[in-house]
């Protein structure tokens, strides 16, 4: 049985181009979309790898680390995400994904945390310099995102704060240091 990448992103051109990548490169690679059809694909054909992106249409990906390792619990899982956070990576690590990448990533950091011989990275950079009062609100909005699982409106309701404000600040990139 060949091992399987199984890439789980919801941008159409970004999901295709990572299959045919990984594909060029020897790799059996598929990709899904949400996070229903990518649980139906691993239960068909448990993947070795897989790389995830964080936000799918407003879910949270780190929903589906647990049920991806239960099927395979040798699985090396990727997360990718375009709104990096030290909570959602320490979050991440915590759940068994194996590496914790910002978009835009290059295929050699992905492939080299597909490594089995690669340690599990449960290390981080910290800064120099205490956090901005910008960044430590985002790093915030994310604890609480990652507690909600990403719902949104249970977030809103947590942070006290109004739905629409909430997403305006989660539609910007995250502040600078």
């Amino acid at each position: 049985m060949t091992e399987s990448t199984l890439i789980i992103d919801d941008d159409p051109a970004f999901n295709a181009i990572l299959v045919r990548t990984l594909t060029r490169r020897g790799f059996a690679a598929s990709g899904v979309q949400d996070p229903a059809a990518a649980l139906a694909a691993a239960r068909a054909h448990p993947p070795a790898r897989v790389v995830l992106d964080l936000n799918l249409a407003g879910q949270s990906g780190l929903a589906l680390i647990q049920p991806l390792l239960a099927l395979n619990p040798d699985c090396r899982i990727v997360v990718l995400t375009g709104y990096a956070s030290i909570t959602t990576a320490v979050d991440a690590i915590k759940l068994g994904a194996v590496q914790y990448l910002a978009k835009p990533v290059e295929i050699e950091a992905i492939l080299n945390a597909f490594d089995d011989e690669a340690p599990l990275d449960s290390s981080f950079d910290t800064p120099d310099e205490p956090l901005s009062v910008d960044r430590l609100e985002w790093e915030h909005i994310q604890r609480v995102l990652a507690e909600n699982d990403g719902n949104i409106s249970a977030t809103a309701r947590a942070l006290k704060m109004h739905r629409r404000t909430l997403q305006r600040k989660l539609s910007k990139r995250p502040a600078k240091t």
